[in-house]
């Protein structure tokens, strides 16, 4: 869904097809309703969510939607797909139509997936220089003694050569679980970054699920395949932007 703004004369001269003389005669005269209140501003503010009624007609009235699924394997992070089975199919919404992905999981990755139809927030989320930080559980094929640990930390808070693209992925951390399980955290999503960085000590990812993106954490509630709405308070500080 579109996140542009505009001008609430601009945006009702617009869609109803009249003059912009025609639409402060309708705010003069106190007939159009901004989320629920009669307003006589030109240039009040109108985004893709805000609620525009003019004498009695609603003009905009969309609902934002805000979802985390906990995506399964084999199910590709896309609204559509001719070969296989896509995460909006596993979504039961009326305005699922409207979504679209709020930073993609390969194929066979699980866990936190957002969808939402604001295009503003899901911007925010992506942008690295926000920093909101994707973690990552990875279990790897190759176990990992406290020396190849302390090597991995020191090198992904570096930074890793991706190539071909020659690029330098930015600082992530490392905790180990156990051996062969460690969660990463990085505010990027690269295509396979995680698998690649990894590829980089030739250590083979064997599952990788994702727990949580900046302050929201995966539902623990929430079964493979599941899908809840994200709370107000959740939305507002995912990314410490209010």
């Amino acid at each position: 869904m579109p996140s542009v703004s505009h001008r609430l004369d601009r945006f009702v001269a617009r869609h109803l097809s009249i003059s912009k003389k025609a639409v402060r005669e309708l705010l003069i005269q106190r007939k159009i309703m901004v989320d629920g209140k009669a307003t006589n501003i030109m240039n009040h503010i109108i985004g893709p969510f805000t609620s525009v009624i003019v004498d009695g007609d609603i003009i905009q009235q969309r609902q934002a939607v805000y979802l985390m699924l906990n995506k399964t394997k084999g199910v590709v992070s896309a609204t559509k797909d001719e070969k296989h089975k896509t995460v909006i199919d596993l979504i039961d919404h009326p305005l699922k139509n409207e979504l679209h992905i709020a930073g993609r999981l390969d194929f066979n990755t699980t866990g936190l997936l957002l969808l939402t139809n604001d295009g503003t927030w899901s911007k925010q989320l992506s942008l690295p220089d926000n920093n909101v930080m994707k973690t990552y559980r990875v279990t790897l094929k190759e176990s990992l003694s406290r020396s190849d640990i302390e090597t991995y930390q020191k090198t992904f808070h570096k930074g890793v050569l991706l190539l071909p693209e020659n690029i330098i992925t930015r600082p992530a951390t490392l905790v180990a679980l156990d051996a062969n399980t460690v969660e990463l955290s990085i505010c990027e999503g690269r295509y396979h970054q995680v698998k690649r960085m990894f590829g980089c000590f030739q250590n083979e990812v064997l599952e990788l699920h994702r727990l949580s993106v900046g302050s929201l954490l995966l539902d623990e509630k929430l079964g493979l395949g599941e899908v809840r709405d994200i709370t107000t308070k959740e939305i507002m500080t995912i990314t410490h932007v209010n």
